[in-house]
């Protein structure tokens, strides 16, 4: 099978995503305990799931190609509109200025931590990747591979850094790009469609989510109102 440079980018993106926050949480505990085993713990949670998420991919492909349609379409819907829900409330912690503290996570035990938010970054990752995996097995690999390579370059070249790298464009770009899947994989379970149609799906998909996650707080648009006249 052929590589498949949308799948590819799909698969890269959300891997990307995903475990840049597993390596910014691992990153903030290794800063306070000075321990690098709390980036094993990381690692295993993130080996624990992806591990068994092949087996089930293969399973998957033995299904009709309209409900593996059906299904990855539905998948990639709901993580979607969560990402713009979570690219809404970066843009919101940004402007308030907030930031995320490791001291509740460091309480209930340093390791315990680490390898729990591995897991769950990397489950957030294998529910679209699962989705990809039936579609293009090689490209879905290679841009795992990828991203967990770009992941591990960057928090070792970035290191403390990489914790202020911000989130809120590229989720936008993800979840754009997930939405614009859905939407056409929806429409080719049941039409033969050209794949040139992701591209204006795409950008339909970025605008719209850019605007959403970008629109004026509330608390702004009674600041901006103009107060009784005298």
């Amino acid at each position: 099978m052929s590589l498949d440079p949308a799948i590819f980018l799909a698969a890269l993106g959300i891997t990307t995503l995903e475990l840049v926050e597993a390596a910014a949480v691992a990153l903030a505990l290794y800063g306070d305990s000075k321990r690098p085993a709390v980036f094993f713990y990381t690692a295993a949670g993130v080996v624990v799931v992806f591990a068994p998420m092949f087996v089930l991919g293969a399973l998957i492909t033995l299904l009709p190609d309209m409900y593996v349609k059906l299904v990855g379409g539905t998948l990639l819907l709901y993580f979607g509109q969560r990402l713009v829900k979570s690219a809404r409330r970066t843009v919101v912690r940004s402007r308030k200025g907030s930031a995320a503290s490791s001291s509740e996570h460091q309480e209930k035990g340093m390791m315990t931590t680490a390898f729990s938010v591995g897991a769950v970054e990397a489950f957030e990752a294998a529910i679209v990747l699962v989705a990809l995996l039936p579609n293009n097995f090689q490209s879905t690999v290679l841009g795992l591979g990828s991203g967990v390579l770009v992941v591990l370059v960057a928090t070792y070249l970035l290191r403390n850094q990489v914790r202020k790298v911000k989130q809120a464009n590229m989720k936008v770009v993800v979840s754009a790009l997930l939405l614009s899947f859905s939407v056409f994989w929806f429409g080719e379970a049941f039409v033969e469609l050209n794949d040139l149609l992701l591209i204006p799906l795409f950008v339909a998909f970025a605008l719209a989510v850019h605007t959403f996650a970008n629109r004026p707080s509330p608390e702004k648009l009674e600041a901006s109102e103009p107060g009784p006249s005298k």
